[in-house]
C-alpha cells in the first residue's frame, strides 16, 4: 500500500471515531465533522494528482533519472558509414563517464541506409540518439513527434556532427578514365550507387550529380537531362551505401562507384588499393545528431544521451571522426594538419541550402512521382 493509501485510511477511521462520539448532535461536532470532510477533500485531491489524473496542461512525470543508477543503457540508432568511427569513439565516452559520474554506460548499436532507421524508429524502435545521414530524416522524426523542435539548436553547428563529400571509386588503373561527373553518363560505363528512396548516401549523391550542373551554369532542364543519362547507367541500386561498396568491391559490378569520401579514406586505411577522385565540384555532405526526447523521458537516461552527443563534438571525438575519414564539423579541428593533409580542397561546394532545404529537395526529387521517380520511369522505357 502506497503512503497516501496508508494516509487516507487514517483520515477515515479518525472521522469515524469523531462520528460515533458527536452523533452530529452538538455544533461542536457539526463542526468538527466539517473539518474533517474538508481535509478528506483536500487529501483525495492530492492523491488524485499522484496518481496522474492531472489535467491535460500539466506534462506527465518521466520515468527515474538515470543519475540514479548504477548502470544505464543507450540505444544508438546511425547510418551505416559510421560503424567504425562510433566504435572507436563509444569507448572514450562510456571511460570519460564513469571518471566523471562514477556509472556504467553500455551501448546498444543499430546501423543501416539512413531512410531505413528513420522509418524504423517512427515505426517504434526506441532509439535515445539518432545519428543520420541527412538533416531531413532528423527532421521527419521530428515531425512524428518523437524529437522536439530545436533539437538543432541544442548543440554546435545546428547539429551537424560529421561531414563528407561525393568520391568517384574507380577500378585499378581508372580503364573508363574517371575523372569527373560529366564521364558518367558516357557510354559503356556501368555506375553504381545505392537507391535514394532508402538511403540517405544515395540522396545526396543524386544531389551531388544535379548540382554538379547548377554550379557549373546548367539550368535544370539540363541538370535533368545529365542525371536521367547517368542513372541509364546504373544496373543496379542497392539499399544503402554499404550495400552498394559491397556490390562493388566484393561483387565486381559496374565500372564507377559514388561514395562517401570517408568510406574510400577507411578502406585505404584498412590495406585496400583504392583508386578514387574527389571531383572539385562537390556537396557539403552533412550529418546531424539528436537525442530523441520522447524515448530518453520514457528510459529516464537523458542525461547520459545528451553528454554521448555533447562529446561527440570534443575535439577528442573529433579527431576520430577525422581518422575515420570524415571531414569534422570542429572548425578547430578542421584546421589541424591532420585535417588539412588528409582531405583535398573542393573548389565549389554546395550546401542543401543552396537547393531550398530537404523539405523542398524531397517534395521536388524523392517523393512519390518527383524527379527521381520520373527518372527511372524513363530508363524503363
Amino acid at each position: 500500500m502506497s503512503l497516501w493509501q496508508r494516509q487516507l485510511k487514517r483520515l477515515e477511521a479518525i472521522a469515524e471515531h469523531i462520528t460515533y462520539r458527536f452523533r452530529l448532535n452538538s455544533l461542536k461536532g457539526f463542526v468538527s465533522l466539517f473539518l474533517v470532510g474538508t481535509l478528506l477533500s483536500v487529501a483525495l485531491a492530492a492523491c488524485s494528482g499522484e496518481t496522474g489524473n492531472n489535467s491535460s496542461t500539466e506534462a506527465p512525470a518521466a520515468s527515474p533519472v538515470a543519475a540514479s543508477k548504477p548502470n544505464v543503457e543507450v540505444t544508438l540508432v546511425s547510418f551505416a558509414v559510421t560503424k567504425a568511427a562510433h566504435e572507436a569513439i563509444i569507448p572514450k565516452f562510456v571511460e570519460q563517464w564513469k571518471k566523471d559520474h562514477n556509472q556504467t554506460v553500455t551501448f546498444k548499436q543499430s546501423y543501416a541506409g539512413s531512410g531505413t532507421q528513420t522509418r524504423a524508429v517512427i515505426d517504434g524502435l526506441e532509439a535515445d540518439v539518432v545519428h543520420l545521414a541527412l538533416a531531413g530524416d532528423t527532421q521527419k522524426i521530428e515531425k512524428a513527434g518523437l524529437i522536439q523542435p530545436g533539437w538543432e539548436k541544442e548543440v554546435p553547428n545546428n547539429g551537424i556532427v560529421s561531414k563528407s563529400v561525393a568520391a568517384l571509386v574507380t577500378r585499378s588503373g581508372n580503364p573508363k578514365g574517371i575523372k569527373n561527373w560529366p564521364d558518367l553518363a558516357k557510354d559503356g560505363v556501368r555506375l553504381i550507387t545505392a537507391n535514394p528512396k532508402t538511403s540517405g548516401v544515395a540522396r545526396w549523391n543524386f544531389l551531388a550529380l544535379w548540382d554538379s550542373v547548377i554550379k557549373t551554369g546548367g539550368d535544370e532542364a539540363k541538370a535533368t537531362e545529365f542525371v536521367t543519362r547517368v542513372y541509364q547507367n546504373v544496373p543496379i541500386l542497392p539499399k544503402d551505401a554499404r550495400e552498394a561498396t559491397d556490390t562493388f568491391a566484393k561483387q565486381g559490378q559496374g565500372d564507377v562507384l559514388i561514395n562517401y569520401e570517408n568510406e574510400v579514406l577507411l578502406a585505404l586505411q584498412n590495406g585496400e588499393k583504392v583508386d578514387y577522385v574527389v571531383p572539385d565540384v562537390n556537396i557539403s555532405i552533412d550529418n546531424p545528431i539528436a537525442v530523441v526526447d520522447t524515448n530518453v523521458d520514457k528510459h529516464g537516461n537523458r542525461e547520459v544521451a545528451e553528454g554521448f552527443v555533447k562529446f561527440l563534438y570534443t575535439p577528442e571525438a573529433q579527431q576520430e571522426f577525422v581518422r575515420l575519414g570524415f571531414r569534422p564539423a570542429n572548425e578547430e579541428v578542421a584546421q589541424s594538419k591532420e585535417a588539412t593533409d588528409k582531405f583535398p580542397k573542393v573548389k565549389t561546394l554546395g550546401t542543401v541550402a543552396d537547393l531550398g532545404g530537404w523539405e523542398a529537395i524531397d517534395q521536388k526529387f524523392f517523393a512519390d512521382g518527383g524527379v527521381f521517380d520520373k527518372i527511372q520511369a524513363q530508363k524503363k522505357r
